[in-house]
Order: structure tokens, then sequence, then C-alpha cells
């Protein structure tokens, strides 16, 4: 693997460690505490903070994971295509947490689809 390949995972690792970190931190410390002060308008802002920091994220997920795909010929993988997909539904799912965002279980949704699109991400990087 090449410096610029070498570069390109790694900028998709770091994403990926924001996306998930930041969803993880944000739900098992910030909106709990947060939440117990009855600070709504702290979390909305924190949120909205994390929520573009995700789309940023998100985007270079998409741009990164895609060079990645074609440099090593994965797309005929039919891992790669679950990830894809669930990858969509992510989207999906994301967008219909904006407009409810008080949807717990969608929050559950978006963490669970996240963890096994890295799962999914992991067999590819190991060719399992």
């Amino acid at each position: 693997m090449t410096d610029l390949w070498r570069g390109v995972l790694y900028l998709h690792l770091l994403s990926m460690a924001f996306f998930v970190g930041g969803q993880l931190v944000f739900g098992l410390a910030v909106v709990p505490v947060l939440r117990d002060e009855g600070d709504r308008e702290r979390m909305r802002a924190v949120a909205r903070r994390f929520g573009y920091g995700s789309l940023i994220a998100l985007g270079l997920l998409i741009l990164t994971g895609w060079a990645l795909a074609s440099h090593f010929q994965l797309w005929g993988s039919s891992t790669l295509q679950l990830k894809l997909t669930l990858l969509a539904a992510l989207i999906v799912v994301g967008l219909i947490h904006l407009r409810f965002g008080k949807a717990h279980a969608l929050q559950g949704l978006i963490l669970l689809l996240t963890l096994a699109i890295v799962w999914l991400g992991l067999r590819l990087a190991t060719g399992g």
C-alpha cells in the first residue's frame, strides 16, 4: 500500500472514529448529564454542533470509501454491497431523526446501524 492510499485509509478511519465515537460520547455522557440538569437549550446546541461535525465526517467517509473501494476493486463484494445498503438506511434514519429528534429509538437504531457498518468495514479490510 502506497503512502497515498495509507493516507486515504487514515482519513477514512479518522472520520469513522469521530462519527462513532461522537455518538457514544454524546449518547452515554452528554445527553444524560444535560437532561438531568434540565438544560435542553445547551443539549440542542451540542447536538447541532455534533451534527455538523457528523455531516462532515459522513461526507469524508463516503468520499474516501468510494476511493478505497475503487482502488481495491471491491465493488463486486457482497460485504461492500451490504455495507452500502446499511449506509443508505443510516442516512434515511438520520434524516427521519432530524424531524423527530425526541424519538430515542431512532438514536439507538442509528448507533446499531453504525456499528454494523464498522463491523462490515473490518470484514472488508481483513478480507473476511
